[in-house]
């Protein structure tokens, strides 16, 4: 996981850190008690870093929900392993070394003194992706999604879409690299099980744990970064001064609240920031804080299960929300809109929203990146789909920055 140098970001506890085999793992192939697995896992290895990915099809666990749609990735339900080694930069300048397995904490120092810095390997090809949906669909969807409101079955609805691409051979640590370089986010990450990838830009963080401090950053708004300075001063202006951003994202704000009275003491829960402007390599985020404090009886595994998934990656209502994605999304999410994150031997977790990402299957050869966005009553069909274009660039330009003909 790599901050990118965000020092804007007053919750990060870690410049980067980096977990490399495993002395134990736990694998979910299916949902069903992947959640009280995984909780079992971790407070098994309590006092010990602990690195998981977490699939969105684990909402399912959370509420009386199903998933039947096209299963396009076949990664697991849910991945953790207790690595063997560890490096980690505090944003104290301590560098810390685990070390639980052959090689010594000398010999990962003098390994690392000795080798030069990684520099991102050229591309040699270019892989255009193209949509699992035709443009005409996604646009009709849309509307039914308003006329869903107009009904009062939701407020607003994330609604995404798959973009992928077939029989592709690609260095993923490469193509990681290059979108880590482009994407610059302070919560990218790189996550390896066997023969798949998972390559995350994402600038969006899930849950935090700090002692008993929990602490949400949920996104919503978005504006791509200006070709000149006179241009991106106006859209950070624009994105500022929206009142549909400002509305989709505050109505996130509550959902998160909500989730975090399950776990939190009374009256601890808190906003110290709402509709915060971050700029980013690419993109404008209009991004709001939620604080709360911990009850003695719950623990972050609690929190994190009760806010699952996230409410920027779904809508709000929040159960609603989820029953009609999956009525009008055409596939599974899998690890798209799920979370990396880890347990460090201290108790604290950070968990981002894999968002901004690729998802690469080496075996079968096929790559894929969903992208969506905020769905409200007065929302323009077609600039909801020119948002999904804007948040596929980072993931098309480590590709080669093409897009398929279909897709327009």
């Amino acid at each position: 996981m790599d901050s990118n140098g965000a020092t804007q970001d007053p919750y990060g506890k870690y410049a980067f850190v980096v977990g490399i085999g495993a002395q134990a793992e736990l694998t979910v192939s299916k949902t069903g008690t992947g959640f009280d697995q995984w909780m079992a896992f971790v407070q098994r290895h309590q006092g010990q870093w602990c690195f998981s990915a977490l699939s969105y099809e684990l909402k399912d666990e959370v509420e009386a929900l199903s998933s039947e749609n096209l299963a396009t990735q076949y990664f697991p339900v849910l991945h953790s392993f207790v690595p063997q080694y560890v490096v980690a930069l505090r944003w104290d300048g301590t560098l810390l070394i685990h070390s639980a397995g052959a090689w010594s904490v000398e010999q990962i120092k003098a390994g690392i003194a000795a080798t030069p810095p990684l520099e991102a390997a050229a591309l040699n090809q270019v892989i255009a992706l193209r949509p699992r949906l035709p443009k005409p669909d996604y646009l009709e969807a849309v509307r039914t999604i308003q006329s869903r409101i107009i009904e009062g079955a939701v407020y607003e609805l994330n609604y995404c879409q798959e973009l992928y691409a077939e029989a592709v051979q690609l260095d993923p640590l490469a193509t990681f690299e290059r979108l880590n370089a482009i994407a610059a986010t302070p919560l990218g990450a790189y996550y390896k099980m066997g023969h798949q990838h998972i390559l995350c830009g994402s600038p969006e963080r899930f849950l935090c744990q700090r002692g008993k401090q929990l602490i949400a950053q949920p996104i919503k708004g978005t504006r791509r970064r200006g070709h000149t300075p006179k241009e991106d001063a106006a859209l950070k202006a624009e994105l500022a001064q929206s009142e549909k951003d400002q509305a989709e994202n505050i109505m996130i704000v509550d959902l998160m609240r909500h989730d975090l009275t399950k776990v939190c003491q009374t009256g601890t829960i808190q906003v110290p920031e709402l509709f915060g402007i971050y700029g980013f390599e690419r993109v404008w985020q209009l991004i709001s804080t939620v604080t709360g404090t911990l009850r003695p009886d719950c623990t972050g595994l609690d929190a994190l299960r009760a806010a699952f998934p996230i409410g920027s990656m779904t809508g709000a209502p929040k159960v609603s929300s989820l029953r009609l994605i999956e009525d009008l999304e055409v596939v599974q999410r899998g690890l798209y809109a799920g979370s990396i994150g880890y347990h460090d031997p201290e108790g604290d977790m950070d968990f981002n929203v894999v968002i901004r990402s690729l998802l690469y299957d080496a075996q079968r050869k096929y790559a894929s990146c969903h992208v969506g966005g905020a769905i409200v009553y007065d929302s323009d069909p077609e600039a909801e789909y020119e948002e999904c274009l804007i948040k596929a660039q980072t993931v098309l330009e480590a590709l080669g920055g093409r897009l398929a003909t279909a897709l327009v």
